[in-house]
């Protein structure tokens, strides 16, 4: 089973977080700053954090700025990740990543079926890679934030979780770009 190499040193990530509404602002936005105080209670960095509206354009935009800054690892959004009309975020994540982590998804969904039982069906959670940058897409409830950072996301992003986790394969996450010596 997974656990914690305490003679690895850990390796703090910067993470930036997307709230994705039509309605909320920052004194209002609860599932943000419970992923905020959970990056932080962890050891890692909050690198930056906004509010979008649900526009599926502006979403990626966001995402795609991320992706391109140097001082962003991991992007973790909020919200959007229904099936209602206005849910694009999904779709927004699919528009930028260059790969899916089916799994994260999975995972999710049986994370949340301890939680809320068959009413998991009705998230689209969802996880990817672009540009080196791991991207995740959560639902907008502070329960499934609490859910998604605290049974799958704490331990994937701390470098000591064994057998593996994401941060070891930074580096790897663009080999395909460097060019062959032979």
């Amino acid at each position: 089973m997974s656990r914690i190499d305490e003679s690895r040193e850990f390796i703090p990530v910067r993470i930036a977080v997307l709230t994705v509404s039509d309605t909320r602002d920052l004194s209002q936005d609860r599932s943000g700053d419970t992923l905020v105080g959970r990056i932080e209670a962890a050891g890692h960095s909050v690198a930056d954090r906004q509010i979008i509206r649900d526009e599926r354009d502006a979403i990626a935009d966001q995402l795609r700025t991320w992706i391109a800054d140097p001082e962003v690892d991991v992007v973790i959004s909020t919200g959007g990740t229904g099936l209602t009309g206005r849910d694009v975020t999904v779709e927004a994540h699919r528009d930028v990543y260059e790969k899916e982590i089916e799994a994260f998804g999975t995972v999710f969904t049986i994370v949340s079926m301890q939680k809320i039982g068959t009413s998991a069906v009705q998230s689209r959670a969802t996880g990817g890679v672009a540009g080196g940058t791991y991207l995740f897409a959560l639902p907008g409830s502070t329960g499934a934030c609490k859910d998604a950072w605290d049974e799958i996301l704490k331990y994937q992003l701390d470098y000591r979780h064994m057998p593996c986790n994401f941060v070891e394969i930074f580096p790897r996450l663009e080999e395909h770009k460097r060019r062959s010596k032979g």
